[in-house]
């Protein structure tokens, strides 16, 4: 948990977007910088996911820290367009390193324990330890940024960045046996070829992917909330503590998903798609207090997060978890890069109407059934 903690306790996440734009970059710029961040992360999701099925998954996830530690240090020792850039080549290649790797570290760990059906409670207590670890560095980000401006931050963030990626070697790294007692942990390139087959093939795994993906593009809202708090009145040295909310309302929602594993998909889309109805309103009144509106948003999303995310590892039938997990990274990011470009032709209404198809759809996505099922709540 204090590992999830730091991974995502950043100084410099309430603050970068701004560290942009006030280093001359446009809506549409940072919009380009979010879709590279986006690109590197889907050349890199599937071939890593292949990788956390092959090699130490915990190597993988220390990696991470260090990647994402480097791309810090060049946005801060380099605030120049190219610098940014930079940043985001090496945040997206390490942030490959870790998606799929750790829903698959996790369920396998628990599978080895006989316990699967915890996995919904333990994966939403992960994702609320690390977006509780954001509230004291988004705490921290004002009185850095006070005291030392953008380089403060910066720099704080990579030193967070290196024990994040320190602590990592310390996690659990366990795998099913297969039937004849042997490691059930196939060659790099197998992987690669059963975690697409399965993807693609298997109607109920498919599904619960495409679903587990399009959520997955809406967290391309979260990167412009400090951007929205700004445009809505919010005074820049005040964003951190504005925006504070969000990762507390998340861990909330996260945490949560637990007790949620029998609702029906349908009732969850419903909340979904009321928390995306309550940012449509602050959108158009634009006053300070919108940014609850986002919160709120922000906690039922992450509780659907979770809930589709464990119907996605219950059809999983094969050794290759990483590598289908990734498939879900992959189509989502292609959607996030979709995201981006709404943003920067219609701005938060753009991502709003990606949120109402999502809603729509939802539903349907996870009825898709077939006997590549596993679990009781698929």
């Amino acid at each position: 948990m204090v590992w999830a903690a730091l991974v995502d306790g950043i100084p410099l996440y309430p603050l970068y977007a701004l560290l942009f734009a006030d280093h001359g970059m446009s809506d549409a710029d940072i919009s380009g910088l979010f879709a590279l961040w986006a690109v590197v992360s889907l050349a890199a999701e599937i071939p890593t996911g292949a990788l956390a099925d092959h090699v130490s998954r915990r190597a993988l996830l220390a990696w991470c820290g260090v990647l994402q530690a480097a791309g810090f240090a060049a946005w801060t020792a380099w605030p120049a367009p190219a610098g940014f850039a930079l940043g985001f080549v090496l945040w997206g290649v390490g942030g490959a390193f870790f998606s799929g790797t750790t829903e698959a570290l996790l369920y396998d760990t628990l599978a080895v324990a006989g316990d699967t059906d915890a996995y919904a409670r333990v994966r939403g207590r992960v994702a609320a330890a690390g977006l509780v670890g954001q509230v004291p560095a988004g705490l921290a980000a004002a009185p850095l940024y006070a005291l030392g401006g953008y380089a403060l931050v910066g720099w704080m963030s990579v030193a967070v960045s290196l024990g994040a990626a320190a602590m990592a070697w310390g996690l659990p790294d366990l795998r099913p046996r297969g039937d004849d007692g042997g490691d059930d942990e196939p060659g790099y390139l197998q992987a690669l070829r059963e975690g697409v087959r399965e993807a693609v093939g298997s109607a109920a795994v498919r599904g619960a992917l495409v679903a587990s993906a399009a959520l997955l593009s809406l967290e391309a809202l979260e990167e412009y909330d400090v951007l929205l708090a700004r445009e809505w009145g919010v005074p820049t040295g005040w964003v951190p503590l504005a925006v504070v909310w969000l990762p507390l309302a998340g861990a909330l929602g996260a945490v949560v998903a637990g007790r949620l594993t029998s609702v029906s998909m349908t009732v969850l889309a419903g909340a979904l798609g009321a928390g995306v109805a309550l940012v449509a309103v602050a959108a158009v009144v634009r006053v300070p207090y919108g940014v609850l509106a986002i919160a709120a948003f922000y906690g039922v999303f992450r509780a659907v997060r979770v809930v589709v995310d464990m119907r996605l590892q219950h059809r999983i039938r094969g050794a290759a978890r990483a590598t289908v997990t990734s498939a879900a990274e992959f189509v989502g990011g292609v959607r996030g890069i979709a995201a981006f470009g709404l943003w920067a032709v219609w701005g938060v209404w753009g991502i709003l109407a990606l949120a109402v198809v999502i809603v729509v759809a939802l539903p349907a996505l996870i009825r898709v059934r077939g006997d590549g099922m596993r679990g009781t709540s698929g």
